[in-house]
This record gives C-alpha cells, structure tokens and sequence, in this order.
C-alpha cells in the first residue's frame, strides 16, 4: 500500500514518529506501514533545542539512512529550512522520501500564507510524488488559532497543492469535525490523550501522529531503569540485545 493510500483506511491512519535508526526499527518490527520522523527527537538527540532550523543536515542524513526500510518514510523538516521555495524544493527532492511535513511558522511565529503556499508549490513542482502536509501552526502556537483562521490557510496550502493538512494542537471535537468537513484533503493531527483512533475517525480525522511523544517517553523509560537499579527496584524488561542488534546489522546489510 502506497504511503498515501495508508490514508484512506477504516481508522486513521497511525505514523509514529522515530528520531534515529533503531528508534524506526523498532516500529517497523512492531508493523506499522510507515514512519516518520520528528525534529524535536532529532534536535533533542544531537543536544539542540527544537526549532531554529537546527535539524537540517541531521534529517537528511536520518533520511538517506531510513531509505533502505521496507515502509515508506515522511520526514519533518521543521519550515524547510530556508525562506527561498526553490531552496525548500530542491532539498525536498533530495530526501527521497514518500511525504514531508513542513510548517507555516519560523522563529515560533507564523508566516505569511502566500510565502508557506509559495513552498508548497515549489515543492510539488519539483518532486510530484511526495506527499505534502501543510502544517498549521495556529493552534500550536496560540496564534489566530480559530477555526475560521486555520480553514483559510487550510484553503490557501491546498489551493497550491499540499497533500494533506496537519493541525497540531487541535483537540477539542467540534473543531475537528469542523475542519474535517471544510478540508478536503485528509486531516492530521496529534495523539489526543481523550480519543481513541476510532472516535477522532468519526470526527473526520485521517492521520494521527506521534510527534516527539515517543521520544520523550522514551527518555522516561530510560531514566526509570537506572533509577531502578539504583534503588533495588524490578528492573523493566527490554528487548534483548542480541534481536536489537540483529535489526541493526541486518539494515545495515541493505
């Protein structure tokens, strides 16, 4: 199944969201159909705050390794790294990925609309066949975050040829069920704690993503093992080294 087909299932389609090489391998032996990856996990890993177009090189590199995976792969390249569409462009035709995520925001504020549809288009242009979600970050980052305000941004991506839309923040459920009707491309959003995959699909949802929760967990779990350790408690269980090694050496051999 292509990646964007995996959008047109009974139930929204789940992409989690991996921050290296072992992190998507893991998802891949777990069956997911695809995955993407996150910048916060990316920059977090390299010891950068998020944002700040900090993930370029990094992503690529994260990209160009995720390549040989069985799934198909989406990459989040924060808001394309650069404010020339042609530069966005050219670096999105590089990745080789099957979708992208790329974000109307830069700096934590949100940019001009006609300037995130002049990189959508720029994007579609050069490499037809990634699938394009347009990132809102209206709701993310408190800023004109209405309905009204993200449908038409929503209007303007779409018109300029984004595959699919991405709402982050977006929870409650009448708004969803709003812009799901008004967006007629599939809506994406983030895990939401109080829906279940099945009730954000009744809402019109398409895609839930991950985001950095995984990654952020993750960091969880870590810390709980040596504290157990440390204070004499049952140490959770992991998979073991020598299966996790496998997965390595096998991609490696790719």
């Amino acid at each position: 199944m292509s990646f964007r087909e995996l959008h047109d299932g009974d139930l929204p389609f789940l992409l989690p969201n991996a921050w290296d090489v072992a992190s998507a391998l893991a998802f891949a032996a777990a069956g997911f159909p695809a995955i993407g990856t996150t910048s916060f996990g990316v920059a977090a890993a390299a010891g950068h705050p998020d944002g700040g177009r900090s993930t370029k090189d990094a992503t690529a590199a994260l990209a160009a390794k995720l390549g040989r995976l069985a799934v198909p792969v989406s990459a989040d390249i924060e808001d394309g790294y650069d404010d020339d569409p042609d530069a966005v462009a050219a670096y999105v035709a590089a990745l080789g990925v099957a979708g992208i995520n790329i974000e109307d925001s830069s700096a934590e504020r949100l940019i001009a609309p006609h300037a995130h549809a002049a990189k959508i288009a720029a994007i579609k242009h050069a490499a037809p066949a990634v699938f394009v979600n347009a990132r809102i970050d209206t709701y993310w980052l408190g800023q004109d975050a209405t309905v009204a305000a993200t449908l038409e941004r929503a209007g303007t991506y779409v018109e300029a040829g984004a595959d699919g839309v991405f709402v982050p923040g977006a929870s409650e459920p009448a708004e969803l069920r709003e812009l799901s009707a008004a967006i007629p491309v599939p809506l994406n959003v983030l895990v939401v704690p109080a829906l279940s995959l099945a009730e954000l699909g009744k809402l019109g949802v398409r895609r839930v993503s991950t985001g950095s929760l995984p990654y952020r967990a993750a960091i969880d779990a870590a810390v709980a093992v040596a504290a157990a350790v440390r204070d004499g408690d049952d140490v959770p269980s992991a998979t073991p080294y020598p299966e996790m090694q496998a997965r390595l050496v096998d991609h490696d051999r790719r």
